[in-house]
């Protein structure tokens, strides 16, 4: 039994709230509760919105050079002690500590991104429309801000949206999953010791409840959401029908396409790498290698053979794979291969059977190769969500870009071939949003946006980078007449704030 329970973060300091109700959190590594979080009512998520709403004013108003100010000392303090906080996603994921830093390196090019919003925020101006008439335009920001982020990147997801939407005057309500929410009371901690005031970052944990009243909730100006693709849709037709902004990512199903010229070592490394990273809980990891053959046999060969290499075991010592989120992931994940074998499916590596470098209670399901999957199996057309690497052989490039075209996701997909016209071809044929040419996971940089087509996106704006400008903002057109000029007064002295 534990006494360690996880309070919200409202105004700047814990919160405990009226609700008494709790859930586990799990060390995935040793299968064992180590804390418990709160599960916050309606009545506490409206606590956290009434704290966020009070403080938008006063920050909506803040000059950009404090805003500045605060996200630079913020993203000191992320870089200084990164190690800390990647042992708290390593402790409460289960991902290995390279990945967890990782997963902050990426977190932190956006924070970067948001130390320099000022230059992307400017409106436009044109002068003289009219006699002594100038028409020009300001971005103001849309108000309190939910934000509702997944299991899978504790950091880095909540680091897509609020480090920008504070940065654009905006107030925020973080709804981390329920499964690993210390990380996001870690950066509120490091928000206020960079010197944002109370009650702008507010963090409200739970589950349906919570995130029911935060796309309800009448204060509530826009939503931003990353889960799968069931959930992505509610979360977008509920908060839409609430008349909010929504921004929801849903699932996957990415594939890798590789044509018969492609340097196989270089595809079996990049379909390792991306397919068993994480141990497969990512949106954007390659679950799908569609080869274009003769090359499946010469592939697979060299894919198991570097599959064999790999060690799974508790993220702390030094392992290539940790386990999965919960015990009953796990096991939904491994129930995949009933299903691949009852459907014809090959499994060449299974990972139920997995030796591991950790505790016989964890919840642990090791790399998995499966051949020659129909893509007719829910094993083709599930996102699966874990170390399930799949293969698929068709007989030319049309034929596996018409199977791609045919998913109803779109997030992600990677062609692998030395043939410069075939590339660019793919990147204008194929129907999906991110695209990767001999790079496996193509998430872009922090400075251009994230985000899928068909079921990987609901909503018009992908996350960060120019399409958060717009999302987080509403543009202000002013038309302008001054028939008297006015005068301000001598002052020496160099503007500061």
């Amino acid at each position: 039994m534990t006494t360690n329970i996880l309070d919200h973060w409202v105004a700047g300091a814990a919160f405990t709230g009226e609700s008494t109700r709790t859930a586990p959190v799990y060390n995935p590594a040793r299968g064992v509760v180590q804390k418990d979080v709160r599960l916050a009512s309606t009545r506490d998520v409206d606590v956290a919105v009434q704290a966020a709403k009070a403080a938008l004013p006063a920050w909506a108003e803040a000059s950009w050079a404090k805003r500045q100010q605060v996200l630079f000392a913020f993203r000191e303090i992320v870089n200084a002690r990164k190690g800390d906080l990647a042992a708290i996603l390593t402790s409460e994921h289960g991902k290995v500590t390279s990945d967890a830093l990782g997963e902050i390196a990426r977190g932190l090019e956006v924070i970067e991104f948001a130390c320099g919003i000022p230059h992307l925020a400017k409106g436009e101006f044109s002068q003289n429309v009219s006699t002594g008439v100038d028409v020009y335009s300001v971005h103001e920001p849309v108000g309190v801000v939910g934000i509702i982020s997944p299991f899978n990147f504790p950091a880095m997801v909540p680091m897509w949206f609020f480090p920008i939407a504070i940065a654009l005057g905006n107030t925020v309500v973080l709804k981390p999953s329920e499964k690993d929410p210390s990380a996001a009371i870690w950066m509120a901690e490091a928000m206020k010791e960079a010197g944002l005031p109370d009650g702008v970052f507010n963090v409200m944990h739970g589950d349906k409840e919570s995130v029911d009243a935060l796309l309800t909730h009448p204060d509530i100006a826009a939503i931003s959401f990353v889960g799968s693709t069931p959930i992505a849709k509610y979360i977008y037709e509920t908060a839409s029908a609430n008349g909010k902004r929504v921004q929801a990512l849903g699932g996957a199903k990415n594939h890798m396409l590789v044509l018969p010229d492609a340097d196989l070592d270089l595809v079996a490394d990049s379909a390792v790498n991306a397919g068993f990273g994480s141990a497969g809980e990512r949106c954007m990891a390659i679950s799908v290698v569609v080869a274009v053959e003769p090359v499946a046999d010469d592939l697979i060969a060299k894919v198991t053979e570097r599959m064999s290499t790999l060690k799974v075991g508790d993220g702390t010592r030094g392992c290539d794979m940790g386990p999965l989120i919960t015990r009953e992931h796990r096991d939904k994940v491994a129930g995949y291969l009933d299903v691949a074998a009852a459907d014809g499916a090959e499994i060449v590596v299974d990972g139920r059977g997995v030796e591991v470098d950790g505790e016989a209670d964890g919840f642990w399901l090791g790399p998995t190769l499966v051949d020659k999957v129909p893509t007719s199996s829910k094993v083709y057309t599930d996102e699966i969500f874990g170390p399930v690497l799949s293969v698929v052989r068709v007989d030319s490039y049309e034929e596996g870009l018409a199977l791609i075209n045919a998913s109803r996701y779109g997030n992600g997909t990677a062609i692998f071939t030395n043939d410069g016209g075939a590339a660019r071809r793919f990147q204008r044929e194929v129907t999906v949003g991110m695209v990767g040419i001999n790079v496996p996971i193509p998430v872009p940089v922090g400075y251009f946006s994230f985000g899928g087509w068909k079921d990987s996106l609901f909503g018009d704006t992908k996350a960060y980078g120019p399409d958060a400008i717009h999302f987080f903002t509403r543009q202000k057109a002013i038309t302008s007449r001054w028939l008297d000029p006015s005068h301000g007064g001598i002052n020496l002295g160099f503007p500061q704030n």
